[in-house]
């Protein structure tokens, strides 16, 4: 087994020094001794801190990127880009969706994310018929994720209905298209099928399942599929988006008098496995039953200001002791400093104070949000990290102590520096389940991958947007 000797090391029990790390062939970590000087071991300089989990990603989105940064009208919204998004879903190939995805997961790790969990409600050619076998699109981002070295949880996604009252699916939603009955089956033989590798992987990949939303998942369906679910798994994640928009929680309160967060949570179905993505426009009353659930919350600053959705209470969420981790959703950016710097700043903005989301205990606002982002995403995907401590997946990212960003930091500023000051220029290496896949600043494939994904956007076909 492979040991590492860590000058400066963030553990669950926070900062250590000079620490014998040694990490199993399954890419877990089996030893952590203090002061010990382990013979042979490979010596890390610099900082070591958990790799971050993006709770929060849908992939083919990478390919229109600052691609619709225009005006098209006086109005334009989530439901103007949202055409522009059904455009591009509607002409990506799995060959192209596995290229797209590699390049996204490559950058993800260079900017600290080690593990991502994918919503994917790509299911279907795009003439809405099914594909023949395995699921094409299914086995591009697992593809993608093997090429780059990230952890996946994958979340095959329920999509129904085109809104509130069941509508039928559109034309452009058609790709989307699972019943309930295919939806819980394709789950089930995927997580047979893997199950006898998950051994041998460190658990770096996981099946877990999400909802659309309200508006594209009827109630009597949400509740046949969740049981449908638990019997798969008792513990399975299960995610939804959830009130990032006003008009979505204007239509289902037209349509069932109730808001979207209320709605689901009158369910009884919430529980700590569970994901609600975005929450943006949840009330004081809400915010405090989603934490008394346990049920996490995946907040996506860049891609809720790219969208104009909104600000999400994060404050008061944390003073009820909830879980918040985040996401890159859209990638509008990749890059989990960022997140966490705007879900602070728009905090700021919101009560016009400053280190709004410290606390006395925990008064350096990065280290607050990293730990606390790392620990609930993790939770979020179902897979064992978030933390650098025995028995966890050996997930961790290096800091180059001696870079300017950081230099003269002391540990309990490591990630204020971090977050807030440039110090994302400082993330030198990157290890997931032990292996190490960014090196130096360099991933191994990432000038091909580039290459290859440079030649796609230039031949593509002329946007739709």
């Amino acid at each position: 087994m492979p040991t590492y000797q860590m000058d400066s090391v963030l553990t669950s029990g926070g900062w250590l020094r000079d620490v014998a790390v040694t990490v199993s062939e399954q890419g877990l970590i089996a030893g952590l001794a203090v002061g010990a000087e382990a013979a042979g071991a490979t010596h890390i300089t610099g900082t070591v801190v958990p790799g971050m989990p993006n709770a929060h990603s849908h992939a083919f989105q990478r390919a229109m990127a600052g691609d619709s940064e225009f005006r098209t009208g006086a109005r334009d919204s989530f439901w103007t880009w949202r055409d522009a998004m059904y455009a591009l879903a509607n002409s990506v190939e799995p060959e192209d969706l596995e290229l797209i995805a590699t390049q996204l997961f490559v950058e993800m790790l260079k900017a600290g994310y080690t593990s991502v969990a994918e919503f994917h409600y790509l299911h279907r050619h795009s003439d809405g018929s099914a594909y023949p076998g395995p699921n094409a699109l299914w086995q591009a981002i697992d593809a993608a994720a093997h090429t780059a070295g990230i952890a996946l949880t994958l979340l095959p996604t329920l999509y129904l209905s085109s809104d509130f009252g069941a509508r039928p699916l559109r034309r452009e939603q058609q790709r989307f298209r699972l019943s309930v009955d295919e939806f819980l089956r394709a789950i089930a033989q995927r997580r047979s099928a893997r199950s006898a590798r998950s051994a041998h992987d460190g658990g770096s990949v996981h099946t877990g399942a999400a909802l659309h939303s309200l508006r594209a998942v009827p109630l009597d369906s949400l509740r046949e599929a969740v049981a449908g679910l638990r019997d798969i798994d008792p513990a399975g994640v299960i995610h939804i988006h959830i009130a990032e928009q006003l008009r979505e929680v204007q239509a289902c309160q037209g349509a069932t008098g109730r808001r979207p967060i209320e709605l689901l949570l009158d369910t009884g179905l919430v529980d700590p496995h569970w994901c609600l993505v975005h929450a943006t426009h949840a009330t004081a009353a809400e915010i405090a039953a989603v934490a008394a659930s346990h049920a996490s919350v995946c907040v996506c600053p860049s891609t809720e200001g790219n969208l104009g959705d909104g600000f999400f209470d994060a404050a008061r969420l944390f003073t009820a002791g909830g879980r918040l981790c985040i996401g890159s959703d859209s990638q509008a950016t990749v890059c989990p400093a960022e997140e966490l710097r705007w879900l602070e700043y728009q905090q700021r903005l919101r009560r016009r104070r400053r280190a709004v989301l410290a606390t006395n205990p925990e008064p350096h606002v990065g280290a607050r949000l990293w730990r606390e982002s790392a620990r609930c995403g993790a939770l979020a995907l179902g897979q064992n990290i978030g933390t650098i401590e025995v028995g966890r997946r050996a997930d961790w990212l290096v800091l180059d102590a001696a870079h300017p960003a950081l230099a003269g930091a002391s540990e309990d500023a490591v990630l204020d520096r971090l977050v807030f000051g440039g110090g994302q220029a400082a993330l030198r290496d990157v290890v997931v389940a032990g292996r190490w896949v960014v090196k130096d600043r360099h991933h191994r494939d990432e000038d091909e991958v580039a290459r290859r994904f440079a030649s796609w956007m230039r031949r593509r076909s002329p946007r739709a947007y």
